[in-house]
């Protein structure tokens, strides 16, 4: 079989286990009114950045945190920790913060028992495999499953989150970059 298609099968296979009950419960704690700040480190940061790329294409106010042009975080926004493993020091210790400060916690995990999905007042559980995962074994490296289907899983978000607001496609053009 071919690399692809054996990575292909592994993505489809982690989709498939994702509970999309707990993408509608985030979606309960999602409106435009409230801003929204995404953390992760590595490549999970970087599915982070992108997924709030995403929500501010179908206009919604979100932040990366750790970005210079981040502002402060209030009582009433929402923080998003994407981590496969759950237990990211820095995550963590950031998601601790935000609690404290009254913040809305959503994870984005492949560990429901971890001290993220813990912290978290929703859980969305992506079973990919991460690095040093004793549970879940993949063909690819380190947390390249766990990185692919939780980018797919929070671009469905996005999905429901566009639909319910009805945001349309021209809708989303108007807010991409118009500068490249």
């Amino acid at each position: 079989m071919r690399t692809l298609d054996l990575i292909v099968n592994e993505i489809k296979d982690v989709i498939r286990q994702v509970d999309e009950s707990q993408l509608e419960q985030a979606m309960t704690f999602l409106n435009k009114n409230r801003r929204i700040f995404v953390d992760g480190s590595g490549r999970s940061g970087f599915q982070a950045k992108g997924f709030a790329m995403r929500l501010m294409h179908i206009g919604y106010t979100s932040y990366a945190i750790g970005e210079t042009i981040s502002p402060a975080i209030a009582k009433g926004d929402v923080y998003f920790a994407v981590s496969g493993s759950g237990k990211t020091k820095n995550i963590v210790n950031d998601t601790k913060a935000a609690k404290a400060k009254g913040l809305t916690i959503i994870a984005a995990t492949s560990k429901p028992d971890s001290p993220l999905a813990e912290l978290a007042d929703c859980t969305i559980v992506v079973p990919g495999a991460t690095k040093n995962d004793r549970d879940r074994k993949s063909i690819q490296l380190l947390s390249s499953l766990f990185d692919q289907a939780v980018h797919i899983t929070l671009d469905a978000l996005c999905l429901k989150l566009s639909r319910r607001d009805h945001t349309s496609e021209e809708d989303a053009a108007r807010m991409h970059t118009n500068v490249e």
